[in-house]
């Protein structure tokens, strides 16, 4: 029996195929917040007078080598978790989530530093921990 959606009117796999979007979206937007997240990891090694603040007007007081090592690692595990994305991995839906999450946070404490930035991955971390969870099972059943 073929499922229709009454709301929509449209076949189930029409249906899921519109929604695989999501997915695939979490996953390109992992691979660029990792990206970016290493990116400003080697900006607060190499050139921390680029940020508005010092050390000492950032939400928490440590210095820029501290915040760039967890940019860096924060970066180099959304990476991972994208690959894992990739193959339809649970482990790396869950690691995804929870990368955004922490991610988010980072940059809360980040926000005086690069307040325009800080917005726009806070915002882009709950789009894509919204794609992970409602739409993430839907990577696991398709081939690439």
């Amino acid at each position: 029996a073929r499922f229709r959606i009454k709301k929509l009117g449209i076949s189930r796999g029409e249906y899921e195929s519109e929604q695989f979007g999501w997915a695939l979206f979490a996953v390109v937007t992992l691979i660029l917040v990792g990206g970016f997240q290493i990116i400003n990891g080697l900006i607060a090694f190499f050139r921390s007078g680029t940020y508005q603040v010092g050390r000492s007007g950032l939400a928490v007081n440590v210095d820029y080598t501290a915040w760039a090592w967890v940019h860096v690692i924060l970066g180099a595990l959304a990476l991972i978790a994208a690959m894992g994305l990739l193959r339809g991995a649970m482990w790396a839906r869950i690691l995804g989530v929870v990368l955004c999450a922490i991610s988010a946070i980072v940059y809360m404490a980040f926000i005086r530093a690069f307040p325009a930035l800080a917005v726009v991955v806070i915002t882009i971390d709950i789009l894509v921990i919204y794609a992970l969870v409602v739409h993430g099972r839907d990577l696991k059943d398709t081939e690439y």
